[in-house]
């Protein structure tokens, strides 16, 4: 008999998230059927996503949304032997049952040199947001200007190395002196506190006078609004998160962004990464190659203890984390 550890949500989210609005649940796991697998999660990611999720998504009682990596421990599945691991979306929960058909194997070439840990980072869902956000939605050209705020996150800081890979000139902002120190030293050809400037227009302007011709937003707000004014002629806007407002009681209001779109005819797009989910392999044999050539590098901000998820969660998103946010079990 196995009796996994889970967090729940207590309560919805008013405002910024608490410790007290989660609970931690004990749950007495049945035996296996024929088909099944038994994992322990390994390592458990959290990620901005989760806030405006859990709300639109979860009800109070309800697990924590949330993926990890996980190794299976026993199995009665012929395609999963005890010992391999997996990616699950299951939730914060240290144990899992699964019929195979919802978590997906590790590579097979997946280097020991490497933590299996960036399966739910850099080589994961956030590699994978900044790798189909740049090709697909922002459609970066070698020669660009490529502009990406939150930079020294998980989403971010791949975003700028993927658009130096492709030949842009980049430029990145972030909360801290050392966040900047770190997206200097990882390639972005600028980098600025935006806590500290005077004027954020003018610390854009000053890092590209000419503009901008890609912008990957994952802040929205005030910011955004004075990005999208700086924007070349014809340039994309991909949004991917808006983490400014995902703590808002009442709605932000204006400036608009219809003027600056119209005069510019700029396109700006929203996206969810699983839209290209039939093209994952795709993205991680690509992320882990240049990975392995050192041509993408990354850290992590590891927190040990399950029973540190909501610490680790509230932390991530009050932008403690240099790179990717990870608990590790």
């Amino acid at each position: 008999m196995v009796i996994a550890k889970a967090w729940v949500l207590k309560k919805h989210f008013d405002g910024f998230p608490k410790t007290s609005d989660f609970d931690l649940k004990k749950i007495e796991l049945p035996n296996l059927k024929d088909g099944q697998l038994l994992l322990e999660s390994v390592f458990l990611s959290v990620d901005p996503y989760m806030r405006p999720c859990s709300r639109r998504d979860m009800k109070e009682g309800d697990i924590m949304i949330g993926t990890q990596v996980a190794r299976v421990v026993e199995s009665k599945n012929p395609a999963f032997t005890v010992g391999a691991f997996v990616m699950g979306n299951s939730g914060w929960r240290t144990h899992f049952i699964s019929d195979g058909k919802d978590v997906q194997l590790l590579p097979s070439s997946w280097p020991e040199s490497l933590p299996r840990s960036l399966a739910l980072g850099t080589v994961g869902m956030p590699g994978l947001t900044a790798y189909f956000g740049l090709l697909e939605v922002c459609k970066m050209k070698p020669g660009e200007t490529v502009l990406v705020n939150a930079a020294a996150g998980a989403v971010g800081s791949v975003v700028g190395q993927l658009a130096k890979i492709g030949g842009c000139k980049v430029v990145g902002c972030a909360g801290s002196d050392d966040k900047v120190a770190y997206l200097k030293k990882i390639g972005f050809d600028e980098a600025f506190n935006y806590k500290t400037v005077k004027s954020l227009d003018e610390a854009l302007r000053k890092a590209s006078p000419d503009g901008y011709d890609c912008f990957f937003d994952n802040v929205g707000g005030e910011f955004a609004s004075i990005a999208i004014n700086q924007m070349k002629k014809y340039g994309r806007i991909a949004v991917c998160g808006a983490i400014s407002q995902y703590h808002d009681s009442v709605p932000q209001k204006g400036p608009y962004v219809q003027l600056p779109m119209i005069l510019k005819e700029l396109q700006m797009e929203g996206f969810i990464v699983s839209r290209w989910s039939n093209r994952r392999d795709e993205g991680v044999k690509a992320l882990l190659k240049w990975v392995m050539e050192g041509k993408v590098k990354y850290h992590e901000q590891v927190t040990d203890g399950f029973e540190n998820m909501p610490m680790a969660f509230i932390g991530m998103l009050k932008g403690e984390n240099l790179g990717k946010a990870i608990v590790k079990v």
